[in-house]
């Protein structure tokens, strides 16, 4: 498996957590529960702590919807 460090593992998590807020905004059919619930499980194992998962929930909101809060 390859190992993220730096840069690439900051890129990972932002990504991770955009596309999970996006699909929690998807509503209808087409939200995919399972896409989110494995890319969550998978920032949990990424994220150190509550404070680093503020700071990139942050910047999901700001990416997706444009607004810091």
């Amino acid at each position: 498996m390859t190992e993220f460090t730096g840069r690439d593992l900051h890129l990972l998590k932002k990504a991770l957590t955009i596309a999970v807020l996006s699909i929690e905004r998807q509503l209808g059919p087409f939200q995919s529960a399972s896409d989110q619930a494995d890319m969550k499980a998978l920032l949990e194992a990424l994220i150190e702590d509550d404070t680093e998962l503020a700071f990139y929930a942050r910047s999901a909101r700001i990416a997706v919807t444009g607004e810091p809060d």
